[in-house]
C-alpha cells in the first residue's frame, strides 16, 4: 500500500533516542528547551514565547484559555478544518462562526473572515491548508484594525513562508502539530508560540499546573530555600513535551529542509503527469513570495466522481483521503442551516494524494497512473452512450 502520509524516522532519531536512556531522564528537561530554542530559530522570533506541548490540540485549548474566550464570544474559523479547533472554541463556552474557503485552494480569503465577523467576535483561528499560506497576511491586517486576536494553525505550515516571514508569526499565538502523520513528527506533540510576552509568561504557567516555578532539583538552584514549596497561579494542566520527544524533534528539525524538498519534488512530479488529464485539476499556483511545506497533495475532481475514484485507488494499493470535513455540517457544533458553497464544492471534489518524502519516483508515477485510468473508466451517462 502507498501510504497518503508517513514519517521519516531512522537511526539519526533512535540515536537520540538512546541518548535520552543513556541520561536516564526522559521527562521535561535540557532537550526539551533545546528544541524550544532551534524551532524559534526557525521561526526567526526570540524562544521566549516558544513552548514545545504534548500536542497541538492541547495548545489550541491553551490558545482558547490565554485570550479568556468563553460564553458570548464568537471565533471565525474556516469550515474545513480540524476537529481540534473547533473543539477548543466550544469546550470553553464560545461559539464556532464558520466562514467559506476558496474551493480550489482550500483556504479562506480576507473576504471569506470579513462576511463572518460579528459584533461578538473576539478571535480568528486561521488554518493554512495543506501548508498554503493563504490570505494570511490580509487577514492579520483585518484583525489588527477590527480588534480581533488572530490564532494561526499552523499544523500543516511548518516550513511554509510569505517572502522572509514564517507562518504563524502574522497572528497572535500559533500551534504546530508533530504527531505521526506531520512533516516533522516526534509521533506526538506541538510547539505553541505566544507573542505577547505576559500571555507567553502564562502559558508556561497554564501548561504546567499553573505553577510559578516547578518544585524539584531545577527549582532548587533558582529557589532560595525551601524548593519544594508551591506557588499556583492559575488552574493549569500538565501539557509540557519532554526529553525523549524533544530528542527526536531535534533531528527531525535538522532534516526538514531535505524533507521539503523532496515532498516539493513529488508535487512537481504529480502537477506534470497529471496535467492536462481530463476531469483532473490541479489547485492554482502560490503567489511567487508563497513557500508551502507541501503537506497535502490534492486534485480536483469531477462532481460525483471523488468517491468512486478513492475506493477504486485504495483496491489497487493507493491509499487517498480528504482531510478536513465540513465542521458546519457537525451537529455539535450548532450550525445547522449555514450554507458555504465555496466549502460543499470541496468537500465533494477534493482528493488527497499520497505526499510524503518517503515516496519514491516509481510511487509517484504509479499513483498517477493508477489516477488516470480511473478517472478515464468514469461510468457514462445514458446521453453519453447513446452518442
Amino acid at each position: 500500500m502507498i501510504n497518503v502520509f508517513q514519517p521519516s524516522l531512522g537511526p539519526e532519531e533512535l540515536a537520540a533516542v538512546e541518548a535520552v536512556f543513556s541520561d536516564s531522564w526522559p521527562g521535561m528537561g535540557p532537550r526539551t528547551t533545546a528544541f524550544e530554542a532551534a524551532f524559534a530559530d526557525h521561526l526567526g522570533v526570540e524562544p521566549d514565547g516558544v513552548l514545545f506541548v504534548n500536542s497541538a490540540t492541547a495548545g489550541l485549548f491553551l490558545a482558547v484559555e490565554l485570550l479568556g474566550l468563553g460564553p458570548g464570544d464568537d471565533v471565525v474559523m474556516p469550515s474545513i478544518s480540524f476537529v481540534g479547533a473547533a473543539n477548543a472554541v466550544c469546550a470553553a463556552g464560545a461559539r464556532p462562526v464558520f466562514c467559506d474557503v476558496d474551493p480550489r485552494t482550500l483556504n479562506p480569503t480576507v473576504e471569506d473572515v470579513e462576511r463572518s465577523l460579528t459584533a461578538r467576535t473576539r478571535a480568528v483561528v486561521l488554518l493554512h491548508y495543506g501548508g498554503l499560506p493563504g490570505d494570511v497576511e490580509r487577514i492579520a491586517a483585518l484583525c489588527r484594525e477590527r480588534g480581533v486576536r488572530l490564532v494561526e494553525d499552523a499544523a500543516c505550515a511548518v516550513a511554509s513562508r510569505v517572502g522572509d516571514r514564517a507562518c504563524g508569526t502574522f497572528g497572535d499565538i500559533a500551534v504546530w502539530s508533530f504527531d505521526a502523520m506531520k512533516i516533522l513528527s516526534t509521533g506526538d506533540g506541538g510547539m505553541v508560540l505566544v507573542r505577547n510576552p505576559d500571555e507567553a509568561d502564562r502559558a508556561r504557567r497554564l501548561a504546567y499546573h499553573g505553577l510559578r516555578h516547578h518544585s524539584g532539583m531545577s527549582a532548587s538552584r533558582s529557589v532560595a530555600r525551601r524548593w519544594w514549596d508551591l506557588d499556583v497561579e492559575g488552574f493549569g494542566r500538565r501539557i509540557v513535551g519532554n526529553d525523549l520527544t524533544a530528542a527526536i524533534g531535534l533531528v527531525q528539525l535538522g532534516r526538514l529542509r531535505a524533507f521539503v524538498d523532496r515532498r516539493r519534488n513529488v508535487a512537481a512530479s504529480y502537477d506534470r503527469l497529471l496535467d492536462g488529464v481530463e476531469g483532473v485539476a490541479a489547485p492554482p499556483p502560490a503567489p511567487e513570495d508563497h513557500a508551502s511545506s507541501h503537506y497535502f497533495h490534492w486534485v480536483r475532481l469531477d462532481p460525483g466522481e471523488r468517491d468512486r475514484v478513492a475506493a477504486e485507488l485504495l483496491e489497487r494499493g493507493v491509499y487517498t483521503t480528504f482531510r478536513y470535513a465540513p465542521l458546519h455540517r457537525v451537529s455539535a457544533y450548532g450550525a445547522d442551516g449555514v450554507r458555504l458553497p465555496g466549502v460543499e464544492e470541496a468537500a465533494e471534489r477534493t482528493l488527497l494524494l499520497p505526499q510524503h518524502q518517503g515516496l519514491s519516483d516509481a510511487d509517484v508515477e504509479r499513483v498517477a497512473k493508477e489516477l488516470v485510468s480511473s478517472v478515464a473508466r468514469r461510468p457514462r451517462t445514458r446521453n453519453e452512450s447513446r452518442r
